[in-house]
């Protein structure tokens, strides 16, 4: 049974005439004088409204003033939602959205009683009326239906995602009383919108679960009747100050993911928000002040046990060389440039992943997502950390240009801790057939040597093919278990990387060997499962479970940025931690500069946002 609402009408002599709006459904006769429609009636019981063009008049109260031109320019969205007098019937919403353009001629406020005659319209999937003619006749007092979530049940949008069905309460009042935390903000910046989810920020399904076809569907179900889009009641894009960035409880910082809010009241639309980009779906356009309670505070420099600490950081498409627009970049100079567009967004970006490697107080660096050249990303890096830390204190493992792809693996390292034992080793196709180098960036070992005691130990960064596109081609399609694109292709890239490392490629004479990056899999997917298989121990998995994260995807975490040890290195872990300083933080605050964008959002000394993946460090106690 739907929750309880209340309207109530008082009358007043009190009446105004109405200019026109955009007529978005095409004419329609007047109705006869005199006669109102009850809004359930223009909402309807389906999707779309059964009066769809026809020119109806509604009355009701105005349960939220969105109007354009008027005082408040916090809330544009071209109108205003008006509620009736309720049927009972479940399946009918009492609400609707009234577009009166950008100059209305009537200037309505909350809980006005209004008479509006208009054009029914279906805008982007959205009942609405396209007035002609607004008059207010009283006043009244709206109460907010209360939704509690999970609902009953979820249908799909038109990109195919699953969203929580809530065509019922379309266009009313409503209030969600129970703690949601955010689960996402890709598209704050842009759309202004945060992603609300009930039970704290989802965890990837494979982060948690092995692959399985109907359990990763029933999680997606799970994740879709819980969730709730959170908009800033805009129509713009790109609005600067981004609302609800300094929305949260703690002072001087961000909203996080994880953050909560509680008791949130607004009108309910359907809508892709700001633009034709965003997500398409029901959006909670607020009536109130929004306020998060910060449950999920930024985190300090992390403190890691070991003797010797090693650290993996995906650099989120680190270029030595600006993207000007022109494919020069990789070994052979034709594939497309990535990161920085220009010279300023590169010293950004620089400065602030310098600041979170310093940070770390890493021995040894695993890179991952640098430029592919002979060294000048590497340069970058290390003259960078040289500069803030002291001359000398970093190099780095000079392997030239490794590959065709337009990035590579790479090592920085402190040469006042360790020496370098030989040369480094590359895995590619060459060396094992099973490693498709066109598919994953070839693998880089180094062996190094603890200065303190000689202890030695063979470190190789990995980036394997992502999730995005897709390897159907190679016989390798997404079977819907929740490992998406490419699995196959990882699986066998992932097992070449267990033999190859059992093989010493480095030549340390030392069993002790440890497997870092980014293999874009989570926790329990099968190449994961098969360096298991292969004696690897998971560091993420043994220490920290299935909570650690260090990606954030479709308002899911989990970690595909892993440590795995050998059995003979296994006993000398001391500490693993992940650093969350970039997952749950808003892009808005990285390194670029495109317009709208107000740069004193940006910190150079800060750590948090220097890359969309967070750092993993490891401390080891190793042995002679």
């Amino acid at each position: 049974m739907r929750a309880s609402y209340l309207i109530v009408l008082v009358a007043a002599a009190v009446t105004a005439c109405g200019g026109g709006g955009r007529q978005q459904g095409g004419g329609g006769n007047p109705p006869p004088p005199g006669t109102v429609t009850p809004i359930y009636s223009v909402q309807g019981a389906g999707e779309e409204s059964p009066l769809v063009g026809q020119a109806v008049t509604v009355e009701g109260i105005v349960t939220g003033d969105f109007q354009d031109g008027d005082a408040d320019d916090s809330r544009n969205l071209g109108g205003f939602f008006i509620q009736g007098v309720p049927d009972g019937d479940f399946e009918t919403s009492d609400g609707v959205f009234v577009f009166d353009g950008a100059n209305p001629s009537v200037d309505v406020e909350t809980g006005d009683s209004v008479r509006v005659t208009g054009t029914v319209t279906e805008y982007f999937g959205e009942t609405q009326l396209a007035s002609s003619t607004v008059s207010i006749v009283g006043v009244g007092s709206p109460i907010p239906a209360s939704i509690n979530l999970p609902v009953a049940g979820t249908v799909t949008n038109a990109d195919g995602r699953l969203i929580p069905d809530l065509e019922r309460y379309e266009g009313m009042l409503v209030r969600f009383p129970q703690a949601l935390s955010i689960s996402s903000l890709r598209s704050l910046e842009e759309h202004g919108d945060v992603e609300l989810t009930l039970g704290g920020v989802p965890v990837v399904f494979t982060n948690a679960s092995a692959p399985d076809v109907a359990g990763f569907a029933d999680h997606l179900e799970s994740i879709a009747s819980r969730r709730i889009i959170l908009d800033d009641g805009l129509r713009a894009a790109d609005v600067m100050p981004v609302r609800y960035l300094d929305a949260g409880s703690a002072p001087a910082y961000s909203i996080r993911l994880g953050d909560e809010v509680t008791n949130v009241i607004g009108n309910l639309r359907y809508s892709r928000g700001s633009g034709s980009r965003g997500t398409e779906g029901y959006r909670l356009m607020p009536t109130e002040v929004v306020a998060f309670e910060s449950a999920n505070p930024r985190p300090g420099a992390p403190v890691v046990g070991g003797s010797l600490r090693v650290a993996a950081f995906n650099a989120h498409n680190l270029f030595s060389n600006v993207d000007v627009g022109t494919d020069f970049c990789g070994p052979a100079g034709d594939l497309a440039c990535r990161g920085a567009d220009s010279a300023e967004e590169l010293d950004r970006q620089v400065a602030k992943f310098v600041a979170a490697v310093a940070a770390t107080d890493a021995d040894v660096v695993g890179i991952v997502e640098i430029e592919n050249n002979a060294d000048a990303s590497l340069r970058l890096i290390v003259d960078g950390l040289n500069a803030v830390l002291g001359a000398g204190t970093y190099d780095y493992v000079d392997t030239g240009v490794i590959g065709t792809d337009a990035i590579k693996v790479g090592f920085v390292y402190r040469p006042a801790d360790v020496d370098l034992v030989g040369p480094p080793a590359i895995l590619d196709s060459s060396v094992d057939a099973r490693f498709k180098d066109r598919r994953s960036r070839p693998v880089l070992a180094q062996a190094f040597s603890l200065r303190s005691n000689g202890g030695r130990l063979t470190a190789a960064v990995a980036h394997l093919k992502s999730k995005s596109s897709s390897c159907a081609s190679d016989g390798d399609p997404d079977i819907g278990d929740g490992q998406r694109n490419c699995n196959l292709t990882r699986t066998a890239a992932a097992t070449a990387i267990a033999d190859w490392l059992a093989s010493d490629p480095t030549g340390s004479g030392d069993a002790d060997a440890l497997l870092i990056g980014d293999l874009n899999a989570y926790l329990f997917e099968d190449p994961l499962t098969a360096l298991k298989a292969a004696g690897y121990i998971s560091l993420l998995e043994d220490r920290i479970g299935a909570g650690a994260y260090s990606f954030a995807f479709d308002g899911q975490r989990g970690t595909m940025d892993h440590a795995l040890a050998s059995p003979s290195l296994a006993p000398q872990v001391a500490d693993i931690s992940e650093w969350p300083v970039n997952t749950d933080e808003p892009r808005v605050l990285d390194y670029n500069l495109e317009p709208p964008r107000d740069p004193s959002l940006f910190d150079a000394s800060s750590p948090y946002r220097s890359s969309d993946h967070d750092p993993l460090i490891i401390g080891l106690d190793l042995t002679p």
